[in-house]
């Protein structure tokens, strides 16, 4: 199988107040969204738990996206720096356990950014793809 034939499942966790909105926007310009991700609306990307993410991977997803307010933005004050703290840990306890780092992503998303969330996503494709699928031992 080529690598380009390959279609990645992605699990997003969407904080409801800005990048859901802006996944939302997408859809309504339609814009171009990958068929293989799935999304969890969240009340804010520092209410992800890291054992959501591990048990995205186990479940079979190749890669996992979280995607917040931007920094000073966050609705709940400073949810999405939390998060920013747990995805940095968390890359680490996913190098070690095998699963490369870049895997997870975790980036900004305002609510009006429909091309911003069409990028963000089409780049999780491209890093999965050349990645290929998460091996499953």
């Amino acid at each position: 199988m080529r690598m380009t034939d390959f279609e990645p499942r992605i699990i997003g966790f969407l904080c409801r107040w800005c990048a859901y909105e802006g996944a939302d926007e997408a859809g309504r310009k339609r814009l171009e969204v990958p068929p293989g991700l799935r999304t969890v609306r969240v009340l804010c990307s520092g209410r992800v738990d890291p054992r959501h993410v591990l048990e995205a991977f186990a479940a079979g997803a190749d890669g996992v996206l979280i995607l917040g307010c931007r920094i000073g933005e966050c609705h709940y004050r400073d949810g999405n720096v939390q998060a920013l703290k747990r995805v940095v840990l968390l890359q680490h306890v996913m190098d070690s356990l095998g699963i490369e780092p870049e895997r997870l992503v975790l980036a900004w998303v305002a609510a009006g950014e429909a091309e911003r969330f069409a990028d963000v996503t089409a780049e999780m494709v491209q890093t999965l793809q050349t990645l290929g699928p998460l091996r499953r031992v």
